[in-house]
This record gives C-alpha cells, structure tokens and sequence, in this order.
C-alpha cells in the first residue's frame, strides 16, 4: 500500500514539474507579442522617404543619422515610391519608419481612397513635420498659365502610389477637370522636371516642401512657372478636403518674381504599430529634441509644439509620451 502512494505521489510530482515548465515557456514565448519590439530586439531600422530629388529622402537621411547616433539603432534611408506605397510597405512590414502624407495617412487607416478594401491598421503617427505645397510646374513659354490650359496636355500627375496623385485629382475636379481631360503620366519628381525640359511633357504636379531639388535643377537651365490656385479655389478644395490648407510659394524660389498662391497638405512621419512604446519615445526624442541639426531648409518648420497639429490617426504611445512631456 505504501509502496502505491509513493508511486502516486512521485508521478504527481512529474505532472507537477512538466506544468510549470509549460507555464514558464508559455511566459517567455509571450513577452514580445504583449509588449511589442524592444530596442535590444532591433539592430536595424529602415525609414521609408520618396524618390532621390524630392524633400523626403535627404530630410530621411538627417533623421537616420538622428536616430542611429540618439539610439544606438543603425537606421538608413531608403528610397521609396512615397506617401501610398510607403503606407502599404510599413503595413506589410516592409519598413519600420515612413514619410507619407497626412492626407494618405487618413485614406490608409480609414481603407478609403486608393486604399479601398486595404486597410492600413498596422501603422500609426509618429509626428507632423511641415507643409507639403502643392506646385503645379511648366516652363514660362509654354503657353500654360492656368488649370483650365491643361486640357489635353501631358501631365505627370505623380509616381503610382504616390500622394500626389490624389492631390492632382482633387485640384483637376475643383476646376471643372478630371484625369479623363489630360493626358496623364505617372512620373516621380526627376522624371518629370526631365521630361518638361526635353518637351515630353507640358506640366507636372510636384507635391513637396519647397525649395524642391527637381524643381530647382529645371530652373537652372530653363526659365519655371508655377500656376496659382485662386484664393477662391482653394477655399472651395478646403471645404470639401479639409486637410488643405492655403500655401504661398515665395518671391525668389524658383526664379518666380512674385508670391504664387497655391495650396498644401502636411508632412509627417508614421512608424509601424508594433514598435515598443520606448523605442518610438527614444525616436521621437532624437528627431524633435535635436532640430537644430536639421540643416535642410524645412528645418525651421519641425517642431515639438506642433507635431499633433493635422494628424487624423491614431499617435504611437512612445511618440505621445514625449510630446506630453515636453509640450506641458
């Protein structure tokens, strides 16, 4: 009989050991899904820009030295398709950290738009940036001095899965246009200042922060124009999309000699929701706590106080963490 009970009890005792080992496999095993990446778990982060000639890549390029030197993760700029495809790409885990749109940030999470049916709901805002102006180039000699001259003209309304592209739409509608009544091309920026400058091409939409590279080594051998949207216009687009707003390109840029009204949306930056809460804090502590390492002419428009400002998506707790802290 004695000899029974301890068998007995030796065979619980084995059940005993194997339920803990489970249990604490189990607890290992859960760590990373239930906090998210942490620092020690990434070695390497990819920042999502844009093409080599607009505002994202060489602003990515300063925010991946930001980042490597702040963090001790070894982060690269890579070039991109912009806004859309930069969406797509953190949503499928092809890229940690992107430059996009506020606008196409809003169509990604919503599943609207260019999104229909792909919901970007991996992917929240890390911060805004600065305004993204609109600019609808030609040469001065090509006859285009309006929105309503683009009728029947080659237009490069944007790479595909760019952001400009919506843009281009939106302005075409809010003058009586559609893609339908130009002869659209799906260039990125260089493209399409090379292809206005070889006469492939009448006029591009260029959405940007100015002064933009593209833009700036067509002005230097051919005389730019950039067509206006009337106040009127533009008040009209912000009544039905709300996230424009009225933009003025400067005197000077270009070559213009007079202020060019036009319109804008915002720059900003979205990471993927996955990150640990203290990784995206440490990234957003190394981008808005050192601007004045921003050598790049946007610079200036980069700040903590107004990184909330036109964001229409979810904050990452880390990005919101140091905002509160720093913007009591």
């Amino acid at each position: 009989m004695k000899k029974r009970q301890l068998k007995l009890l030796s065979i619980l005792s084995v059940l005993v050991l194997l339920i803990l080992a489970a249990c604490g496999s189990t607890d290992e095993g859960s760590s990373d899904s239930d906090s998210g990446k942490t620092k020690e778990d990434i070695k390497f982060l990819s920042m999502l820009t844009g093409g080599t000639q607009g505002t994202y890549y060489p602003l990515g390029g300063t925010f991946a030295d930001l980042i490597t030197t702040e963090t001790g993760v070894k982060t690269t700029a890579e070039v991109s398709q912009a806004s859309a495809a930069n969406m797509t790409a953190l949503q499928d885990g092809e890229g940690d950290i992107a430059f996009v749109q506020t606008d196409i940030a809003y169509y990604g999470t919503e599943g609207i738009m260019m999104f229909e049916g792909k919901k970007t709901d991996a992917v929240s805002a890390l911060g805004a940036l600065y305004p993204e102006t609109v600019q609808l180039v030609t040469l001065a000699d090509s006859g285009i001095t309006s929105f309503e001259d683009l009728k029947g003209k080659k237009v490069s309304v944007g790479a595909p899965g760019s952001g400009t592209y919506a843009n281009a739409e939106q302005l075409l509608e809010i003058h009586g246009l559609s893609m339908d009544d130009i002869k659209a091309q799906n260039l990125d920026f260089g493209e399409s200042t090379d292809g206005i400058q070889s006469g492939q091409i009448d006029a591009a939409f260029i959405t940007a922060g100015y002064p933009t590279a593209a833009v700036e080594a067509l002005n230097a051998t051919n005389k730019v124009s950039i067509i206006s949207v009337s106040d009127e216009k533009a008040d009209e687009l912000i009544k039905k999309y709300p996230y424009y707003a009225k933009d003025t390109i400067p005197s000077g840029s270009y070559g213009i000699t007079q202020e060019t009204p036009t319109v804008s949306v915002l720059a900003m930056l979205a990471v993927k929701k996955e990150l640990s809460e203290d990784l995206v804090y440490k990234i957003t502590k190394a981008i808005y706590g050192n601007t004045d390492k921003i050598s790049h002419a946007k610079g200036e428009f980069i700040k903590a106080e107004t990184a909330l400002d036109g964001i229409g998506i979810e904050i990452h707790p880390g990005a919101q963490k140091y905002f509160d802290e720093v913007n009591k």
